[in-house]
């Protein structure tokens, strides 16, 4: 039987701080993604639910949209080149990571850590185990909320999240699809602000 993400209040549902979620969206339907806290990041991930070898893709999407920054309006892409999310609203900044591959366990050793860290690329797979589905690859994920900025010699930086408590993003479902979300555990460099915390998402 499928596992459910637990729900909070009105239909709102959580993804606990360092862990990560999984559920089933159908096409036309909106799924909003809050920055509860407003310092967390939520790597973010999307697949065809009928054929997960088809997944929304980092590369494909800056093709097409021609941009680092997603804003409202525009569309992302699989790796086949299909729609498969598109931005509707964004109350946040605007700053959000599409060059960042999901923090794994390789990531965290070479930080330092010592033992098992938590991280994105496990919380993805366990998830979607969670809902009976396997997925062979990890892909990069729209890191939703992550300040990664890129200087004009092309420098790239980690920061904290520039968004507020309670601002969210909008996301059209352009198929029907599987939505995953990680509330990424990193603690050893400042993208959550050094302070992982829980994140929400609705469906409607």
């Amino acid at each position: 039987m499928n596992k459910q993400p637990e729900l909070d209040s009105n239909s709102v549902y959580r993804i606990p701080a360092r862990k990560g979620v999984a559920a089933h969206v159908a096409t036309g339907r909106l799924v909003t993604v809050i920055n509860t806290h407003g310092s967390q990041v939520v790597d973010t991930w999307a697949y065809n639910a009928t054929d997960l070898t088809e997944f929304m893709s980092m590369e494909h999407s800056r093709a097409s949209m021609l941009t680092l920054f997603p804003k409202t309006g525009d569309v992302f892409k699989t790796n086949k080149r299909q729609p498969i999310l598109t931005v509707v609203e964004d109350t946040t900044p605007g700053i959000h990571d599409t060059l960042m591959a999901a923090c794994d366990i390789h990531r965290y050793e070479q930080l330092g850590a010592h033992g098992y860290h938590d991280n994105c690329t496990d919380n993805l797979h366990n998830a979607l185990e969670a809902i009976q589905l396997k997925a062979g690859a990890t892909p990069s994920p729209l890191n939703l909320f992550m300040n990664v900025p890129v200087d004009a010699d092309g420098a790239l930086s980690f920061q904290p999240p520039a968004s507020k408590p309670g601002e969210y993003i909008a996301l059209r479902a352009e198929m029907d699809l599987i939505i995953v979300f990680s509330a990424c555990p990193q603690d050893m460099v400042p993208v959550n602000n050094m302070n992982p915390t829980e994140a929400h998402f609705k469906i409607g």
